[in-house]
Formats: structure tokens, sequence, C-alpha cells
């Protein structure tokens, strides 16, 4: 089963349910998976391409980290609690994110395996991992380690 299948199939099922958190946040999905669809016009398979529907997800989930940020700091409490918890729905929809350790074992062996010496060689280590590990890597956290391991 695809994802946007199991994205819609989640939603009809909150909706049977009246689970009103989990059928709003997942409405904003599928409307945003169609608009995606119509700016890179898709008509015949009906169904963005896997790839491109885990990126719309991950940016969805980054503007919902920056809101929160600015809750936090309007000490808007509601308003966070209900941020995080479309967070919570939208990445579990997303592939398994690599813990900290893990991230930074890859790190570590993608600059040895590049021959990265000095910060200006982040490119070209950043493109080795995103070739390789773009879906299961935060790279916020990605670029903070090359960058403290390259000087």
């Amino acid at each position: 089963m695809s994802l946007q299948t199991q994205i819609e199939t989640k939603l009809s099922e909150a909706l049977k349910l009246k689970d009103k958190p989990t059928y709003s946040t997942l409405r904003l999905v599928v409307a945003a998976i169609k608009d995606s669809m119509i700016a890179k016009k898709i008509k015949d398979k009906n169904t963005l391409p896997e790839n491109d529907l885990i990126s719309l997800l991950k940016k969805m989930v980054k503007q919902r980290h920056d809101s929160c940020d600015a809750y936090k700091k309007a000490g808007r409490k509601e308003l966070l609690e209900n941020e995080m918890l479309e967070i919570k729905i939208i990445e579990s929809f997303l592939p398994k994110q690599l813990n900290e350790e893990e991230t930074k074992k890859i790190c570590l062996d993608t600059i040895k395996n590049v021959g990265a010496s000095s910060i200006k060689d982040m490119g070209k280590v950043m493109g080795a991992l995103k070739k390789q590990y773009s879906d299961v890597l935060d790279f916020s956290k990605v670029s903070q380690i090359i960058k403290e391991n390259l000087k």
C-alpha cells in the first residue's frame, strides 16, 4: 500500500471514529498532497511519487516546529500542544529517523569515505549523505555534527 493510500485510509478511519485532531491534520496533509500534484501537473496516476510525498511531509513537520517555537515565545500553551500533536500525527507516516548516535556514526564514516578535511568539504559530505540517507537522517543535526568535526 502506498504512503498516500495509507494517509487516505487513516483519514477515513479518523472520520469514522470522530477523532478530530487526527482527521483535521490529515485533511491538511491530503490538501497539501493535492496542491503539490496540481503544481507538478500530475493527472494520470493520481498519486504523488513517494519521495515527493516524504519531502512534503518533512516540510509540514518543519513548519509546525517553527510554529512551536513562536508559540513558546508567545506563551501560547494550548496552540503549542495542538502543533505538537499535529507533528506526532504527520511523523507517524515518515520513515523512522535515526537517533543521535547512529547519525553521528554515519556522518563520521562519510567524512572519512569522502576524504573531507576542512569545512570547505562540507558540501561533498552533505551530498553523499543526501544520496544515501535522505529519508532517515535529520539534516539539521547532520549539519551540526559535520561542522563540529570539520574545522
